[in-house]
């Protein structure tokens, strides 16, 4: 049976559940009833508290991890979830990595361009164990950017799987999930960096990437 183990509360150097800020955060932030009305609770503070940037990616266990998401405010999918996933273990709520490659029907001019294609692969999210069962929780869009784009925020309320939704509030196609990767104990940086070398050489040419700032790239074809 798909249960808990002791390593889904643990801390990993990706998963920095033990570093201090991470515990403070999961501290302030774990709030409420029961380790559902938490773990609520920490998935609204991680989606709106950080802001999403697809752009600067650094690919180093170090730059990956819980803490340093923290630290700069912002993040794209994959360290939002480590980081919701880090923050549940702190709290007591066990928490794993699920990883998905999706279709991607939203995103700016200059992101289409960088990445050549409109999959996103190993699209993360966190699985969180609350009342007898996995849980998919999907914390990477903040509410401002939903609303640029049009989209309707992932709402999670603990007992739902939280995903993107296939359509946007003008009913055109938004999200498709083309191939599920599963569930991981652990952040597989060695697989998500090989793929992402060979799949997005332009992406990873950060010194290319300097200046890019993909808020103000939605607010300005929005705005348009």
């Amino acid at each position: 049976m798909d249960t808990p183990r002791p390593e889904h509360l643990q801390p990993t150097p990706a998963i920095d559940a033990a570093d201090p800020a991470v515990r403070d955060f999961a501290q302030r932030h774990a709030q409420g009833d029961g380790a559902r009305a938490q773990a609520v609770a920490l998935y609204l503070a991680v989606r709106d508290g950080l802001r999403y940037d697809p752009y600067r990616i650094d690919l180093s266990t170090r730059g990956m991890s819980a803490s340093q998401a923290l630290a700069q405010g912002y993040g794209w999918c994959v360290p939002k979830a480590v980081l919701l996933a880090a923050a549940a273990r702190a709290a007591g709520i066990p928490a794993r990595l699920g990883f998905a490659d999706v279709r991607n029907h939203l995103s700016t001019e200059r992101m289409r361009r960088v990445i050549q294609t409109d999959v996103f692969y190993w699209h993360g999210y966190t699985e969180l164990w609350l009342e007898g069962r996995w849980v998919k929780a999907t914390p990477a869009f903040n509410v401002e950017l939903c609303q640029r784009f049009g989209l309707l925020p992932l709402e999670f309320d603990g007992r739902q799987d939280s995903i993107y939704h296939p359509y946007d509030r003008a009913g055109q196609r938004h999200m498709e999930y083309v191939h599920q990767r599963g569930s991981f104990d652990d952040l597989p940086l060695t697989d998500i960096a090989a793929d992402f070398a060979r799949l997005y050489p332009g992406l990873m040419d950060q010194a290319h990437l300097a200046g890019a700032d993909f808020t103000a790239e939605v607010r300005q074809e929005t705005q348009a």
